[in-house]
């Protein structure tokens, strides 16, 4: 059985988080990161993110990153209602191609879109328009999670 003490978490204080968004509404991209602001917990550090308005441009970045890269991505960040590719068929192709596919975080525009969020695979999703309180402690849950060490 594991108790509190087998846990260590590994915050990525010593570099700034990685944040990939996806949206192809540039409002909808100044609204997530202006909810986000430069930290959405004293205890993460500082993010980066880093936009994009087509799922090409995304598919190429993330290809492009090497496995033991120093800037490896933390967190995506897909709008669900994003045409022509939504943000739901880009996570669940994520999921399905990446290793060790980092957490994906949906946002979507009803609350009956839960269930297609889950089908994508995605850790966890909010509703449009965002609530900056809602999506900085998703987004701080996510990256906390992701951090946990099993010894």
């Amino acid at each position: 059985m594991l108790t509190s003490a087998d846990y260590t978490f590994t915050m990525a204080t010593a570099r700034k988080l990685n944040f990939v968004l996806y949206s192809d509404d540039s409002t909808t991209r100044s609204a997530i990161k202006s909810a986000l602001g430069s930290k959405v917990s004293p205890e993460l550090g500082e993010h980066e993110i880093r936009e994009f308005a087509t799922a090409d441009a995304l598919r190429l970045y993330v290809d492009g990153i090497k496995p033991d890269s120093e800037r490896p991505i933390d967190l995506f960040i897909l709008d669900g209602e994003a045409a022509p590719e939504g943000g739901m068929g880009v996570a669940r192709q994520l999921k399905d191609e990446v290793f060790n596919c980092p957490p994906v975080l949906l946002i979507v525009a009803r609350k009956e879109d839960a269930w297609l969020a889950a089908w994508s695979r995605a850790e966890a999703s909010v509703m449009h328009p965002v609530d900056p309180f809602t999506l900085a402690n998703t987004v701080a849950d996510l990256i906390r999670a992701k951090s946990v060490v099993v010894r």
